[in-house]
């Protein structure tokens, strides 16, 4: 089974990844992990992609892929991966393809988590951060039993940058320009699969593993 996550910042593609990834019993490979477990290890491919993080600049795309590559031929994957976070571009797909066709593979299905625009922003600008000890809350979803005060330590919580409204927007547009053209480019590979985001995250998850199975 192997399974590439899409949708916007804030669907909530990466919950469902790491459901999906219990369930099945198969790696959830976010690029992120890939890169911080490569870095702590030393590996040449994490060397070099530390000296491009050293130097504030973007890791590129051929060594992002060669990471990525390197991972799926760990034997944790023989049964498949739920991929969440690459591809974000069509070119990062289509190298991808390449690839996995070069090694005689291909991804099975591409789950896209649809919520609208407006939804985003509302599920993320409630979202509540721990400032000492980095636990997350919702002020809807998941409120503190005092607001505005962390249950695990007693810490004070605040809204973190990333879930501005502001700046939710700026990633929703990036999103849209970037990565909504991955949609088109799945559904004509023929193994696309929408669900609705907008559900609770155990009916969400129920819809995939209608899809799955």
């Amino acid at each position: 089974m192997k399974i590439v996550m899409l949708g916007a910042p804030g669907a909530g593609k990466g919950t469902q990844a790491k459901k999906i990834a219990a369930e099945y019993n198969i790696p959830h490979i976010s690029t992120g992990d890939i890169f911080r477990a490569n870095i702590k290890n030393g590996t040449e491919l994490g060397k070099r992609a530390k000296a491009y993080m050293d130097e504030g600049k973007l890791v590129p795309d051929s060594l992002t892929l060669e990471l990525i590559m390197d991972r799926f031929a760990e034997p944790d994957c023989a049964s498949g991966y739920v991929l969440d976070g690459f591809p974000r571009t069509i070119a990062q797909a289509e190298a991808l393809a390449k690839s996995l066709a070069d090694k005689g593979d291909k991804l099975d299905f591409a789950i896209d988590v649809d919520v609208p625009d407006e939804k985003i922003v509302t599920r993320m600008s409630g979202r509540r951060a721990c400032a000492a000890c980095g636990g997350t809350f919702h002020i809807k979803y998941n409120p503190t039993k005092v607001e505005g005060i962390c249950d695990l330590c007693g810490g004070e919580l605040m809204i973190r940058d990333d879930d501005k409204p502001e700046t939710v927007q700026k990633r929703l547009s990036v999103y849209h320009e970037q990565t909504q053209p991955l949609i088109d480019f799945y559904n004509n590979a023929g193994i696309l699969m929408t669900v609705d985001g907008t559900q609770d995250v155990d009916v969400v998850f129920n819809s995939i593993m209608q899809i799955l199975k």
